[in-house]
């Protein structure tokens, strides 16, 4: 049964009131891979009475009365994507498509959706606590760049007037919060919960806190907003990391307390057992349904955090580096309800998460005193410490491609194939191309240039190559005919049209001609999008060079794109701007 999405629902259950009306940019899923349906179904398991408010009117209060006046609070996301990502390009141009809506049309929520609905709900009710989260908010919890602005922006606590924010992964936070709530705290007064964010006018700064540079600080200086983000990035551990604090004025701070520690695998395996519809709510039908679902109906989250540490990636900052994972058994529960879901034909298109063979943490380090804060699990190599093992993984693969019903598990999640690589036991690839591959196996080594491959924090090309190598020599004796692509990415801070080239040719002498190009899109919150904007490493501090202008965005992107027609006069340009007009006929011919 889906949760009230108008006063009949209501009134069809038998509540006088709503406990919180859960506002969201998407339309109402109540599918596992949505926060809404994870939030609210969380807090109706802990016996809250949960309304969701989906894409509401936001051009006036009317919509945000619906259900009248919520008993605790209003809880308010913008979608599973940032609003601004979902509408527009990274040339800034707005998307024809919106997966998230209602027969995947635009128009059904607003820029900057959080501020917008907090707002709102603040005018609706001017009473009733606010609380925000999802990406949107989580990605911006303190002074970050936007890049469609082009200028650092306040914390999204301050434009949104909300009360608390919750960032990262959200179901405990929310629960606790929901609880406090009940007991009869004011809202101000809930300042403590870990995973939050709120504001003060006069934060009590204890011994141990991080004072972080004040916001007209960052707003002007960059090296200022550099050295902000790696304090930000370093503390965001559920082990080491401590409060934060950020200043605004004389009296406006925003106050970010430690991360929550990641749900550990009891908790998981419940989360993903609540009574989920696993579909869009039905009133979307005439629409032509939500495009989004069809991606993920079929597919089992297994896991969720990532030591993998891409500096492009928003997950190190929402989701954190540390690893969790479901129970087999939960798993395998799950793809026995596939089974049983409309239009199953036998085919599980995912089991994995961020990256699909992380099964557990990096290390036992790790688990007892929290990340390193001074390098990497992968980068530049994996760690001596880092303990590699699949065999879990691979017993679950073929527990549920062994189930009555099941054709094939593909696994369409990322496979860090330098994890892969450093596992003694190669018995996983092997399992890989002889069961869970449709033909085509993609994977991200993102580029192949040193320099630019250091900015993105991902492994050498020589093992890209070797991975590349395995693959095709396991293929071979398993007697199959199958194939890779790899993604690539244009314009990543240290990207320069040399390095461009460098990739262009390594493509056409290897024949590695990418289905996709991934313009580098600087999203708040990742490591990249500092580079991108201060032109330096944070950490570090080193000069990057930064491709910035559309001109150079589009030569970069369409010499990944060589051997398409429409691109001839832009490679021809790019190749003598570089100076490596000895190149045009190598390309192009």
């Amino acid at each position: 049964m889906f949760l009230p999405v108008n006063k009949k629902d209501m009134e069809d259950r038998g509540w006088a009131q709503a406990d919180f009306v859960l506002i969201t940019g998407d339309a109402y899923v109540d599918h596992p891979s949505f926060g809404t349906a994870i939030i609210s179904r969380i807090l109706e398991s802990h016996g809250f009475k949960v309304a969701i408010l989906s894409q509401p009117d936001w051009k006036s209060t009317e919509d945000f009365k619906r259900f009248g006046k919520p008993r605790l609070g209003f809880l308010i996301n913008s979608g599973n994507v940032d609003s601004m990502v979902n509408h527009y390009s990274v040339f800034k141009h707005r998307r024809k498509r919106d997966v998230y809506s209602p027969g995947g049309k635009t128009g059904k929520r607003p820029d900057r959706a959080v501020i917008v609905y907090s707002n709102r709900a603040r005018e609706a009710y001017k009473d009733i606590p606010v609380i925000i989260g999802g990406l949107e908010a989580s990605l911006r919890r303190l002074g970050h760049y936007d890049y469609w602005d082009d200028k650092v922006r306040r914390s999204i606590l301050m434009d949104s007037r909300a009360d608390i924010l919750i960032y990262g992964m959200g179901e405990r936070a929310a629960v606790e919060i929901a609880e406090a709530l009940d007991a009869g705290i004011p809202v101000a007064e809930i300042g403590w919960i870990r995973g939050t964010c709120v504001r003060s006018k006069s934060p009590d700064i204890q011994e141990g806190d991080i004072v972080l540079p004040e916001f007209s600080e960052i707003a002007l200086s960059k090296e200022s907003y550099c050295r902000s983000f790696a304090k930000q990035y370093r503390s965001n551990d559920s082990v080491l990391g401590i409060r934060l604090i950020e200043k605004y004025d004389k009296n406006n701070y925003v106050v970010q307390n430690p991360p929550q520690e990641p749900l550990e695998q009891e908790e998981l395996d419940m989360l993903y057992d609540l009574p989920y519809m696993r579909d869009y709510h039905p009133s979307y039908e005439k629409e032509g349904g939500v495009p989004a679902i069809e991606e993920v109906k079929f597919s089992i989250t297994a896991n969720r955090g990532c030591f993998g540490g891409c500096a492009f990636c928003a997950i190190t900052y929402h989701q954190g580096r540390e690893v969790r994972a479901r129970s087999k058994e939960s798993v395998v529960k799950e793809a026995g309800l596939l089974k049983q879901q409309k239009g199953f034909k036998g085919y599980i298109h995912d089991i994995g998460g961020p990256t699909a063979n992380f099964r557990k943490p990096s290390c036992r380090k790790q688990e007892r005193h929290g990340m390193c804060q001074q390098k990497d699990c992968l980068y530049p190599e994996p760690c001596s410490q880092l303990e590699v093992d699949h065999s879990e993984y691979m017993d679950i693969l073929k527990t549920v491609r062994e189930m009555d019903g099941i054709k094939k598990v593909f696994i369409r999640s990322g496979i860090r194939y330098d994890y892969l690589l450093a596992d003694k036991d190669q018995s996983f690839l092997k399992e890989l191309c002889r069961h869970h591959v449709s033909g085509i196996l993609k994977v991200a080594p993102e580029h192949i240039s040193p320099g630019v491959l250091k900015n993105m924090r991902k492994p050498a090309k020589e093992v890209f190559e070797q991975f590349s190598d395995k693959y095709k020599a396991i293929n071979k004796s398993l007697g199959m005919k199958q194939y890779m692509v790899p993604y690539f990415i244009s314009s990543h801070p240290g990207s320069s049209l040399k390095d461009a080239v460098e990739l262009a040719i390594y493509m056409k002498k290897t024949g590695f001609i990418p289905d996709q190009v991934q313009d580098f899109y600087p999203t708040p919150g990742t490591l990249a999008t500092c580079m991108y904007y201060t032109e330096r490493d944070p950490f570090t501090m080193e000069k990057i060079y930064v491709a910035k202008t559309e001109e150079e965005k589009k030569m970069q992107r369409a010499l990944l794109h060589f051997n398409k027609k429409e691109n001839y006069s832009l490679v021809k340009k790019a190749l003598k701007k570089a100076g490596r007009e000895d190149l045009t006929e190598v390309l192009l011919r």
